[in-house]
């Protein structure tokens, strides 16, 4: 089996992705857009994974190769792949996928929960009914047609989506580790402005440890299940 991830930044890595993927006989390559967009075919891969970035999807006249990567993500929707998509991931598979993405009301960062939302589907990934997870993002999605919403937050709507039986969205960091969250801090502290749904530089260092375990684990069995998806 083999995994490609896409990274948009250097401080914004698989976290506890690639030791799953490792542990599961993954062979694993990568596209660093900020070195080279430079895309495998479509059939060099079979699980793609699309990490986050502090860029937002709509600035193409930034980062140009946004466009090219829009059309590589949608190819491998097309084909069958399974996707997985995490913050501004989820963003490019909605965008992609013809959805709108916009700024949220408010900015999410740090630790809160987000809630399962029961579609009737037994088919589809399900959460926790309630867990505290890791968030760090300002803009938001509609869901692309067709997709089951599969968590919400009290500061965001579509917290994650699933597409068809192996395509899945999340706006939050289920695969962070003490490290990403840390080069986070240290790369976007200006966006820790102190208000309702942003907490504090040392509240976010401060988490118990517990906390990653708990996310780290359900990335896991949400791995698990795209990799039996593909099956």
């Amino acid at each position: 089996m083999r995994a490609h991830y896409l990274q948009h930044v250097p401080f914004e890595g698989t976290g506890s992705i690639e030791k799953w993927l490792d542990a599961a006989g993954y062979a694993i390559s990568c596209t660093r857009l900020f070195e080279s967009p430079i895309f495998p075919g479509i059939e060099e891969f079979d699980l793609l994974v699309i990490m986050g970035g502090p860029m937002s999807v709509n600035d193409e006249s930034l980062f140009p190769w946004l466009v090219q990567e829009k059309q590589f993500i949608q190819n491998a929707i097309r084909a069958g792949k399974r996707v997985l998509g995490i913050c501004l991931g989820a963003q490019l598979i909605a965008n992609a996928m013809g959805s709108r993405v916009y700024p949220n009301g408010v900015k999410e960062i740090g630790w809160f929960p987000v809630q399962a939302l029961d579609s009737g589907n037994v088919s589809v990934f399900r959460f926790p009914p309630s867990l505290k997870v890791f968030h760090w993002h300002g803009e938001t999605f509609e869901l692309p047609s067709g997709a089951v919403r599969l968590a919400r937050s009290e500061a965001c709507e579509n917290q994650a989506f699933q597409l068809g039986t192996s395509v899945i969205g999340l706006q939050f960091h289920i695969e962070a580790t003490p490290e990403t969250a840390l080069e986070l801090i240290l790369n976007c502290r200006s966006d820790l402005q102190p208000s309702e749904y942003v907490q504090s530089e040392e509240d976010i260092r401060d988490i118990d440890p517990g906390n990653y375990r708990a996310i780290n684990s359900l990335m896991d069995e949400l791995l698990a299940y795209l990799h039996r998806a593909g099956g």
